[in-house]
């Protein structure tokens, strides 16, 4: 079966302050209905945009770290769910559920597997 990452998106000005009990405890009940109905593989907040480093291949095959996300924006993945589902209408049907218990938009994406050839598994 398919699997996607529901991810959410928070403002580069997000207010950690601003999540309240409420909210946080709609976000674990919709992680116990995804749980419950075998659809979440896993799930997590990730650290501050502010935190992130960005790789960047160089011409010359060196590698350049910078600080912040790659892409310039005004908002920041703020966390993501994996989930398996049967397509991507139920997705993003979780996905909906999420962007209302988080209160913030999101983005569902597939996820591509590639064999590989000689077989290894990890």
């Amino acid at each position: 079966m398919p699997q996607y990452l529901v991810a959410n998106y928070l403002p580069d000005d997000f207010d950690p302050s601003a999540v309240t009990e409420a909210m946080i405890e709609e976000i674990h009940a919709l992680n116990r209905e995804m749980i419950a109905s075998g659809a979440r593989k896993f799930a997590c907040g990730i650290s501050p945009a502010s935190n992130a480093k960005t790789v960047r291949k160089q011409p010359d095959g060196t590698v350049l770290v910078i600080d912040g996300p790659y892409t310039e924006t005004k908002e920041h993945m703020g966390g993501f769910w994996i989930l398996e589902c049967a397509d991507m209408d139920e997705a993003l049907t979780w996905a909906k559920k999420g962007a209302i218990a988080c209160d913030v938009a999101g983005e569902v994406r597939e996820l591509l597997f590639y064999p590989d050839p000689k077989g290894a598994t990890e």
